[in-house]
């Protein structure tokens, strides 16, 4: 699980197209993220959430908080 700036990502690896895939948990928005290595996908993580905060302050907006996802 990754996490940055109090959002957290969940990662899946996709081996048929070789590339990690994830999706920023907790936000009813959907930010999503890839990379073919660890340390692209960490990157492309942190990316995405800034990419969002960014957006969400140039319209004025205020970013979905992460609420607490529970897993079993």
């Amino acid at each position: 699980m990754l996490e940055h700036k109090g959002y957290k990502g969940q990662v899946e690896f996709d081996d048929e197209a070789g590339i990690f895939h994830g999706e920023v948990l907790g936000t009813r928005d959907v930010i999503t993220f890839e990379g073919t290595s660890v340390r692209e996908l960490k990157r492309a993580f942190r990316d995405s959430v800034d990419d969002y905060l960014g957006f969400c302050a140039q319209r004025g907006e205020e970013p979905d908080k992460p609420f607490t996802v529970l897993t079993m």
